[in-house]
């Protein structure tokens, strides 16, 4: 009750991604989609009974896409320039996201080199690599956990993640061969087709994590889709 004169108070959300609007729905889509697909596929990469092996440009790359609807959602759509919308209309969507690829795909080009083993461990690969780096290189030297391949101009250290139960080999020096961490890449590809590991259950949090969001999504669309076409409109200015 509110008496007159009195102006009655309102609370609001202080995120407007989590105001109740029309655009909420649409925008938890694009948000979570790309996200929830990304904790998925690596939920079953570590549930899997053996190691995989992906580079470090793979891996920036995945990552780009896991982001970029928070990408899209929050700068890309806060910078968006109104002249542009009237110009190229819906279009302008098709140029950031480009744009967007194209910075992603110039960091993962840029970046040193670098190769991740997921569902693996140090003790796992130390075996492993002392077994294949007489064939690869004859003077290759260990140094705590860096390893230099003189022949093939490729120095890397070793950086575990116990938690995701994960191994790097990421360069160590400004000045590296890439084919002779392709030759590097193609061994140790084909010993890990041998060998096997037991699943990780740090899996189960990410596909549980992915459920939800993926649970989230799907609660919208069926709540309100009127609200999810709107915001698609609205958001492409159709």
């Amino acid at each position: 009750m509110t008496r007159p004169g009195q102006t009655r108070y309102t609370a609001h959300w202080p995120f407007p991604l989590f105001r109740k609007s029309r655009m909420d729905g649409f925008r938890l889509c694009v948000a979570l989609v790309p996200l929830a697909l990304y904790l998925l596929v690596l939920a079953g990469v570590n549930l899997a009974r053996r190691p995989i092996l992906v580079t470090g440009a793979r891996d920036l790359a995945a990552l780009g896409v896991a982001v970029s609807g928070l990408i899209v959602i929050g700068p890309i759509e806060l910078l968006l320039p109104e002249d542009a919308i009237h110009v190229y209309q819906a279009y302008v969507w098709l140029l950031l996201l480009a744009m967007y690829a194209l910075g992603v795909a110039l960091i993962a080009l840029v970046a040193r080199p670098r190769l991740i083993i997921y569902n693996f461990s140090v003790e796992q690969l130390r075996p492993l690599l002392a077994g294949m780096i007489d064939e690869l290189d004859a003077d290759a030297r260990w140094a705590g956990a860096s390893l230099a391949l003189p022949t093939l101009r490729v120095e890397l250290h070793l950086e575990p993640g116990p938690a995701t139960r994960n191994v790097s080999l990421v360069a160590t020096a400004a000045e590296q061969s890439f084919a002779g961490w392709r030759k590097l890449e193609a061994a140790l590809r084909g010993r890990l087709r041998q060998a096997e590991s037991p699943p990780n259950p740090w899996g189960l949090v990410l596909a549980a994590s992915s459920l939800v969001m993926l649970a989230a999504v799907g609660w919208h669309l069926v709540l309100d889709p009127q609200a999810i076409t709107a915001g698609f409109r609205q958001m492409l200015r159709l």
